[in-house]
């Protein structure tokens, strides 16, 4: 299969509320993690490939596009500069899919076992009927999830995620166990910050690029995908929805199920803090901490509107892919180097690279940089792809994909096998370097690599990007949030390094009312973050019920 990448959408407004002491406004993130269709528009008519397993981040909230003015509220400036006093229980930071969900749950709606259910797994199914007609919310998550396995580490994940899609891995089609109420005397009042409308980076993805993940694990509770495409009168492609449907999707949802009023758009977030309040009495239990948080809204005029708020918990659900993972080679900073898919199609539209130019110089070994190399490929563009893992080590994405589902994802794995740079193949114009290392990057276009017996090649290229994955960027928080990591002395990672929390409150380990949920808590797939929202949920609901009257 051929790819192709479009460049991004223009920005898809949405109404957001006005909260009392912030502005609203709206503008749009970075996308990652999704394959399109193609253009219909378009005479190559070919399909491209996701970057990353899924969506449902960025790290802090960046800079704003400025709005169109005429999608600005006129009662915003009302409230513009104003901050609030009474500090809230909840403020959470980053409204995509994991945001959207926890917000679901602290706006009342509860989770019940339907009465004439039964679950397929019989031993879960033996602790369900232990607490009939108890939310599951008001159950105890660690020993529901006890004894569950499948394609997520986290219990309290892989509990909510079999409630909701109780067969779904097998190819099942078992509705879910569970029926919701919407309870609004358990609501608890919260804030959603985001730079984008409801949805997060969805909305900065090109509409026609479609989902590496299920079409149906896109969606949130209560309001299945299928069944809202089929009132669009739209279909999944193949199991996979568009990145345009899901968009319009999340930001339905948020509109459907009344939750439009938590949310504040166009909000960056650029600090937070927090101490110890005083007691305020003799005798009273020990206070929570209270946090500070401050930044800004992006104004009908592209001024920024500060604010600063106070708030008993704070929930980080801002994603992970914000800044690009960096080898620190010299030579790295060259202007022909780069970290994004989009340099290519760039430079394939300018001519920089072509047929006949010195090969593009593809660094990586997962999603995204099979995405530069099947994008090269259809453009007839020579290709060096380096890699440190061998061709066969079992740890390679690829081999965690369906071949059915992905043929040609495990098509640029077998280019990778069998055309090493010694090696002939049919492959015309592709070269495969495993177990290399890249030295330097010279001005003159040169790559010096040292190869799996400790010699050094040398290539000319024509540009080189370095796709070897993102890290969260949360330079809004003391130490940009070093601290809380499970290694303080790594960098944060989705993967290999995430924020330090208890798996089923999902509270940092290291700081009192501070929550991470999505990627940064390791939950990178959006069918899996709302067991995160769950269990956050779940811990602000008891802390509410432990306050005194």
């Amino acid at each position: 299969m051929k790819v192709i990448f479009l460049a991004p959408p223009s920005a898809r407004l949405f109404p957001a509320p006005e909260i009392p002491g912030l502005p609203v406004s709206r503008t749009l993130l970075n996308p990652y993690g999704v394959t399109r269709l193609p253009d219909p528009g378009s005479p190559r008519g070919l399909t491209a490939l996701p970057s990353v397993l899924d969506p449902g981040r960025s790290g802090r909230l960046p800079a704003p596009h400025p709005p169109p003015a005429a999608a600005m509220s006129n009662r915003r400036k009302d409230h513009l500069g104003a901050s609030s006093s009474e500090p809230l229980p909840v403020i959470i930071i980053g409204n995509g899919p994991s945001g959207i969900c926890l917000s679901y749950l602290l706006s009342g709606y509860t989770p019940y076992v339907r009465p004439d259910a039964v679950h397929p797994h019989p031993l879960l199914q033996r602790k369900l009927s232990e607490a009939p007609g108890v939310s599951i919310m008001d159950q105890d998550l660690d020993y529901l999830s006890e004894g569950l396995e499948g394609r997520c580490q986290s219990p309290v994940a892989l509990l909510f995620d079999t409630l909701l899609r109780p067969d779904t891995d097998f190819g099942g089609s078992v509705e879910s166990i569970l029926t919701w109420r919407h309870q609004k005397e358990r609501a608890i009042p919260h804030l959603v910050l985001g730079r984008n409308p409801p949805g997060g980076a969805w909305h900065s993805i090109e509409g026609s690029m479609v989902t590496l993940s299920q079409g149906e694990w896109m969606g949130l509770p209560d309001l299945q995908v299928k069944d809202w495409m089929c009132k669009k009168r739209r279909g999944l492609r193949n199991s996979r929805a568009t990145a345009g449907d899901i968009a319009h999707y999340y930001r339905d949802y948020v509109i459907r199920k009344g939750l439009s009023h938590n949310f504040v758009s166009s909000a960056t977030v650029t600090a937070v803090e927090w101490g110890t309040p005083e007691p305020s009495s003799p005798g009273a239990r020990d206070p929570s901490p209270l946090f500070q948080v401050s930044g800004f809204v992006a104004a009908e005029d592209q001024s920024q509107q500060p604010f600063s708020l106070r708030a008993h918990n704070v929930v980080l659900a801002t994603g992970t892919s914000d800044s690009p993972a960096r080898l620190g080679v010299p030579g790295e900073g060259l202007p022909f180097v780069h970290h994004d898919l989009s340099a290519l199609e760039a430079a394939t539209r300018a001519g920089t690279v072509s047929p006949s130019s010195d090969p593009v110089l593809i660094i990586g070994a997962g999603l995204s940089a099979a995405d530069a190399v099947l994008y090269a490929r259809h453009y007839g563009v020579p290709v060096i792809h380096a890699f440190r893992r061998p061709v066969d080590d079992p740890g390679l994405v690829f081999n965690q994909l369906p071949k059915m589902l992905y043929p040609e994802y495990h098509k640029v794995h077998q280019m990778m096998r069998e055309r090493s740079i010694l090696s002939p193949s049919p492959y015309e114009g592709y070269r495969s370097l495993p177990e290399h290392q890249l030295l330097l990057l010279k001005e003159d276009r040169q790559a010096v690599f040292r190869d799996p017996q400790g010699l050094q090649k040398v290539f000319g290229v024509a540009l080189v990007l370095l796709l070897i994955g993102s890290h969260p960027d949360l330079s809004f928080l003391p130490g940009a949030g070093a601290d809380l990591a499970v290694d303080p002395d790594q960098p944060l990672s989705a993967k290999r390094n995430p924020v330090d929390v208890d798996p089923f409150t999902y509270q940092s380990i290291h700081q009192e009312g501070l929550y991470a949920m999505g990627p940064l808590a390791g939950d990178n797939f959006v069918r899996f973050v709302q067991g995160g929202a769950l269990a956050v949920a779940s811990s602000l609901l008891r802390k509410e019920a432990r306050k005194p009257p």
